[in-house]
């Protein structure tokens, strides 16, 4: 569903004050649950163009099947339901026709006219779909937020439609999709696009509860991971096999962590297994097997000469230390093993 109950549009006028006595001024009302905040609102303007609409002026029909949202600069824009409903008005700062980029081919369940003259940003799929990537934490925000008003909102709904089983089982489905499109932002904000990897924030999560995940009588390390001379391979094969490169080391990361272990992709070409083993003496045997597996990738046209290698430095994690210290000893190893020449690994003593 695309909205939600704002403000009734009245046709009635209004009966006068007891005694002929003025109404006395009402204070401002607190915000709507659905008006961005200053950071929201900054950030979706900057994603669309900005467009000015008349007075009277049809934005779309209800039924007709939406490919964007918009967000409202100024004036107010009227929402007509039919079905006997009531209309509702938007105002400044309000968004609305949202689920068009949240399930895509949304029909509209209302039509949008200007109700004054209007300023509004249109917001299409690619640039939502370019905010999910540069500003995963804004855009999961506002989208948890959006569902949670928009369930409230079909909720209410299916109590007032029940006699119309169709519209019941659209909403219901409609509640499925949002549902999964929460748990898919939420997903993005902890994972990697490009290789599918856990991503720095994701890592930070799950330090949090680390301790919960320490399995008696393992030792937990840091390994970090560093592709040798990646410059090169962009500036001779071209970002595209630079891409593959990265998505292959991050599979054969990411094939030698257990259940218990985290591999992840901290940034550029720079990755991170943080592992449990049963004795000191098999950290430096999983960093050989980290360089042993990359080192043997081989790579389709054009670059099947491209022979790719890694360097790892490695530490084992104290309980008694933090994040910050495991990687400042297991970065120093990696710094010792790039000096030697690289395509090796260096155990922190």
């Amino acid at each position: 569903m695309d909205t939600v109950e704002y403000r009734a549009v009245s046709t009635q006028p209004s009966a006068p004050p007891a005694g002929g006595a003025e109404t006395p001024s009402k204070p401002r009302a607190a915000p709507l649950p659905r008006q961005l905040s200053e950071v929201e609102f900054r950030v979706l303007c900057g994603a669309g163009p900005s467009c000015r609409i008349d007075a009277g002026e049809t934005l779309f029909r209800k039924g007709e099947i939406g490919r964007s949202m918009y967000v409202i600069e100024s004036g107010e824009i009227r929402l007509e339901f039919g079905d006997g409903q009531p209309h509702k008005v938007l105002g400044a700062r309000e968004f609305f026709g949202e689920l068009a980029l949240f399930i895509g081919n949304h029909a509209r369940v209302a039509g949008a006219v200007a109700h004054t003259p209007c300023s509004l940003r249109t917001i299409e799929y690619p640039a939502f779909d370019h905010l999910l990537e540069t500003e995963p934490a804004i855009l999961a925000q506002f989208m948890r937020r959006s569902f949670t008003y928009l369930v409230a909102s079909e909720q209410s709904l299916i109590a007032n439609l029940k006699r119309r089983n169709q519209d019941l089982l659209a909403t219901l489905d409609s509640l499925r999709q949002t549902q999964t499109l929460l748990s898919t932002a939420n997903r993005l904000v902890r994972t990697d696009e490009l290789t599918g990897m856990t991503n720095r924030r994701g890592l930070y999560e799950y330090l949090e509860t680390i301790d919960e995940r320490r399995v008696g009588g393992m030792h937990l390390v840091l390994l970090l991971v560093d592709l040798d001379h990646f410059k090169l391979i962009n500036d001779h094969h071209g970002h595209l096999i630079g891409d593959d490169v990265l998505r292959a080391v991050a599979t054969e990361v990411g094939q030698l962590a257990a259940s218990c272990d985290l591999a992840c992709r901290l940034g550029g070409d720079e990755f991170a297994l943080l592992a449990q083993i049963d004795d000191a003496g098999a950290l430096e045997a999983l960093a050989a097997r980290i360089v042993t597996a990359v080192r043997a990738l081989r790579f389709a046209t054009p670059s099947e000469t491209l022979t790719v290698t890694v360097s790892v430095g490695a530490s084992l994690c104290t309980a008694a230390a933090d994040w910050s210290v495991w990687y400042s000893q297991a970065d120093a190893a990696l710094y010792r093993a790039k000096s030697e020449g690289s395509n090796t690994w260096n155990v922190h003593a």
